[in-house]
């Protein structure tokens, strides 16, 4: 389900109102906006923050889409005799 359009598009106030080049967030729902471009933020993934670079390519969407929460399974290989 898609956010109303006259409530416009969800950021957090602290990641725009910041001077910083670097900030660390754990609002993964906000979208990305053009005036974010060149920052550094810090998006929590639940364990870790992970530094994601804004470029002109994410805007638009939200910066949960580039911290995975997920982790990669790694199968060990049988050693054969």
């Amino acid at each position: 389900m898609s956010r109303s359009s006259w409530k416009g598009p969800f950021c957090e106030l602290k990641i725009t109102d910041q001077n910083q080049i670097t900030h660390k967030t754990w609002s993964r729902r906000s979208l990305i906006l053009p005036n974010l471009l060149g920052k550094t933020l810090f998006i929590h993934n639940g364990k870790s923050f992970i530094p994601c670079k804004i470029k002109e390519e994410m805007i638009g969407f939200k910066l949960g889409e580039f911290a995975s929460t997920r982790k990669l399974a790694i199968h060990k290989k049988k050693k054969s005799k």
